[in-house]
């Protein structure tokens, strides 16, 4: 830019020195600066579209590479969905590690059973396992050694879909897409109607203050959710949870991040959701795990 800037002016002193002396005149100078401004511009637009297009290679390059992903967990031949996953949870002498060369297992031989119904606290530092629990729950990686039962049979003969789609998860920092606050909740349930999204964000604590927008449920959130505060996006993503019905209810540090008024807000709308339902709580805070029907330290 300051190149071209350059070339104008020295175009201009050049060009008002032979003004001056009478080898060209004021409108041939403006006239030939027009049509070098008039030259650069379609220039400009060719370096920014070939700078664009190699942005989108970039990207594609990325977008194809994840879907051509081959999965570590997916499903065996004969995996089918059991219809409902309410039953007895049990860790079998549960052995896992996140890479084949670590020499410390973040799992040894760990062995636990949850009821169905039962709400289980995981405390402990940071680092303990307590996450990769809930993930081996879900499912996103399954046990290098020993079993995990649901239902009294191996998780791993249902399909990845009837497992997940029966989970709901509120996480330490929740994730919205870009839309209104209506549609952020649907996806919990795509084909749930407008008074089902509305009781939803009632029993999770969430309807008061989406109310006080302009638009009510019609508010757009921004770009994952920039727009609202930490512990809106926290209960708009458990109203998606509410709306879901999930068999089994994970909540990872939901409330590490939120003031205590909108903690209890959250605790209000989880009382909720983990009624008769196998429920997960990872947490540090008392007020947050004391109404779990067990306590577990990793």
């Amino acid at each position: 830019m300051y190149k071209r800037q350059f070339a104008l002016g020295a175009v201009v002193w050049y060009g008002g020195l032979q003004a001056e002396y009478g080898g060209m005149t004021i409108g041939g100078i403006q006239a030939f600066i027009s049509y070098i401004t008039f030259m650069m511009w379609p220039v400009q637009d060719l370096a920014r579209v070939f700078a664009e297009m190699q942005h989108s290679i970039a990207s594609a390059e990325r977008i194809f590479s994840l879907i051509d992903a081959i999965p570590d967990v997916k499903d065996r031949d004969d995996a089918f969905d059991p219809g409902t996953i309410r039953g007895d949870i049990e860790f079998d002498r549960v052995t896992f590690y996140y890479d084949d060369g670590d020499k410390k297992p973040v799992l040894k031989d760990f062995s636990l059973k949850v009821k169905r119904g039962e709400t289980v606290a995981l405390v402990g530092e940071t680092g303990g396992g307590k996450t990769t629990i809930v993930n081996l729950i879900c499912r996103f990686y399954e046990p290098k050694k020993g079993r995990i039962k649901i239902g009294g049979q191996d998780y791993t003969s249902y399909s990845l879909h009837a497992i997940q789609s029966r989970i709901g998860i509120v996480l330490q920092t929740p994730h919205l897409f870009s839309g209104t606050i209506r549609e952020n909740i649907r996806y919990g349930r795509l084909k749930a109607s407008d008074e089902e999204i509305e009781a939803a964000a009632s029993l999770a604590g969430a309807h008061e203050f989406i109310t006080k927008f302009a638009k009510g449920y019609d508010e757009e959130v921004g770009e994952g959710g920039n727009l609202l505060s930490v512990g809106q996006k926290q209960l708009i993503s458990l109203a998606r949870a509410v709306l879901a019905e999930p068999e089994i209810f994970i909540m990872d540090e939901a409330t590490s991040s939120v003031d205590t008024l909108t903690e209890a807000l959250i605790q209000k709308g989880m009382e909720t959701i983990m009624k008769e339902r196998t429920s997960f709580v990872i947490a540090h805070r008392l007020s947050t795990i004391k109404r779990a029907d067990r306590i577990i330290v990793i």
